[in-house]
């Protein structure tokens, strides 16, 4: 959903990829706090289902992302959708798993605050790109 507010909100593939990037460190520093093993996360069931799902249109998330990008509500997007967003519902769970394990996920913490209603696209935008540079291990 992240990486289709990027899109949505015109800052091209090299925003993106920063994201998918960073996005992937979260997602392997939460996955080995939990017992996951970082080989798991690097195959097709972990870096290739991210791939798809923060590049393809097709992706629910995705697409979701880019119309929230585009400035539309939430509300109004799910309205006209006959399908699930996965993300929406699992947001403010991961969210919450990522804290009890102590890990820091700033891109899962802004989408949850963004499905919540908590942040706007462009508070949680701002928050993300004011992040400073760093090791992504």
């Amino acid at each position: 959903m992240a990486a289709g507010v990027v899109e949505g909100k015109g800052f091209g593939e090299s925003a993106r990829a920063a994201l998918i990037a960073r996005g992937f460190a979260e997602f392997q520093r939460l996955g080995v706090a939990l017992g996951a093993k970082r080989e798991t996360m690097a195959g097709l069931s972990g870096l290739g289902d991210l791939i798809l799902t923060a590049t393809s249109q097709q992706s629910r998330n995705m697409s979701l992302g880019v119309e929230l990008g585009k400035g539309r509500t939430l509300e109004n997007i799910l309205a006209e959708r006959n399908t699930v967003s996965e993300g929406v519902a699992t947001a403010g769970a991961i969210h919450a798993l990522a804290e009890k394990a102590g890990v820091e996920a700033p891109i899962c913490e802004a989408v949850a605050a963004l499905v919540s209603g908590a942040k706007s696209v462009d508070e949680i935008v701002a928050a993300l790109m004011a992040r400073p540079l760093k090791s992504e291990a």
